[in-house]
């Protein structure tokens, strides 16, 4: 049985399923102010977001007389009943996922200011934060099925076609008595069927054990709804994918789309704020770098530094971050701080001992320019000097100035001939 909470999970949205949720063609290139708007919404949730995912496998999943039953809970859904039976799946694993209330409230609050333009850029990225939740949590369930031969099959909700949305109350409700330990997630039901926080959704997976059927029917292959691209057990092309078109046709409809920008290559002549001396020792004493087949970079900083009271204790902090290729431009894909196994000099800090858990889920939860060019550090305005504690946000930006900094410093010195 799997079960998973994952409260800080990757955010890190797909421009393409960014674009379709704004409603512009496949081959739109977004630019000017609407460019500006899609980076502020990005950068605004990279920083205040609290994403959330919660999984669990049904104790129980029956299927008699036209309704299905899940822990004893019955559900009418003809849509979803016609899938389970056809894979006859055997179980499920019921998701509910949430982008939070912060970008909600934020969005309300812009409205309220007569700022339609960042109320409607917030709302949809907090649209696409839930579905890339839910696709990534897809692919998460996939990869743990393939082990077991076993394969999941398209996730469904209450108000789909053919799912009333009545049913939310109850599937939340099979959610929360069956999780271990009981408690109920940060998500209520209105008397409409509606979700608050609204950026959130509950989901069934089926399970099969017959994976022969699902390669043999289309219409059970959740592959053709999942943008996860880098998925290793894909059976089928997305359906949203860009596909080929005539181009004297496409020429017809509307004007060529002006190419993408290139990707800028790390500058290693680039301004730092960080002195150069500075980067170059840290670089070989604070830094490691390891390279995959793929391409991706994964790097580990570690930050030495004291206590602003209490006598200035020693403390230790990690960095762990994931960039992408180098044709990309080393996109930040993940990002990680927190304090070295063993360091007990941050327990001193003034803000751990009146709130500890706040701030730690604080540090966890901040990735500045998650999902961006690592080049971007270069523009990035932060604060130039902060105190060596973690009290602060201004001292946590600083200091992840310094990481991203210094892991730039050694890629495009890399780059060089």
């Amino acid at each position: 049985m799997i079960e998973l909470l994952d409260t800080c999970p990757d955010v890190n949205v797909q421009p393409a399923e960014l674009k379709r949720l704004l409603g512009y063609p496949r081959d739109w290139v977004i630019r000017d102010r609407a460019r500006e708007l899609v980076d502020w919404a990005r950068d605004w949730y990279t920083r205040h977001g609290h994403p959330w995912v919660y999984a669990r496998e049904v104790d129980s999943l029956r299927i008699d007389n036209g309704a299905i039953a899940i822990n004893g809970t019955k559900f009418e859904s003809p849509r979803l009943l016609a899938t389970l039976r056809n894979a006859d799946a055997h179980g499920a694993v019921l998701v509910a996922a949430g982008a939070g209330g912060e970008v909600e409230e934020e969005a309300h609050r812009r409205w309220v200011e007569e700022k339609p333009d960042e109320y409607f850029f917030l709302e949809v990225y907090g649209s696409a934060v839930v579905e890339h939740l839910i696709t990534t949590t897809g692919a998460r369930l996939c990869a743990w099925a393939e082990a077991r031969q076993m394969a999941v099959l398209p996730h469904y909700s209450p108000g789909y076609p053919e799912w009333a949305i009545d049913d939310q109350p109850h599937l939340l409700d099979a959610i929360n008595r069956t999780r271990v330990p009981a408690a109920p997630l940060p998500l209520d039901v209105l008397e409409s069927g509606m979700l608050r926080p609204k950026k959130s959704l509950l989901a069934v997976f089926g399970l099969t054990r017959h994976v022969d059927r699902v390669n043999r029917l289309t219409d059970l292959v959740p592959c053709q709804n999942c943008s996860f691209t880098p998925c290793q057990y894909r059976r089928a092309p997305y359906k949203r994918a860009p596909e080929a078109t005539n181009p004297e046709l496409a020429a017809l409809v509307r004007e060529p789309a002006e190419p993408e920008p290139t990707v800028v290559p790390l500058d290693r002549n680039a301004a730092y704020v960080t002195n150069r001396k500075a980067l170059h020792r840290w670089s070989e004493e604070r830094l490691s770098i390891a390279r995959r087949a793929d391409g991706t970079v994964d790097a580990v900083f570690r930050y030495d530094g004291t206590t602003c009271t209490n006598m200035g204790r020693p403390l230790a902090f990690c960095y762990q971050v994931t960039l992408g290729p180098r044709e990309d431009g080393f996109p930040i894909r993940e990002q990680r701080c927190g304090p070295v196994e063993g360091d007990t000099g941050h327990t001193y800090m003034c803000r751990y001992m009146s709130n500890r858990e706040h701030l730690l889920a604080a540090i966890e939860r901040e990735r500045p320019l998650h999902g961006r060019p690592l080049n971007d550090v270069l523009t990035w305005q932060r604060p130039a000097y902060g105190a060596g504690c973690y009290c602060e946000p201004d001292s946590r930006h600083h200091k992840w100035g310094l990481v991203l900094e210094t892991i730039h410093y050694v890629l495009a010195r890399e780059s060089e001939p």
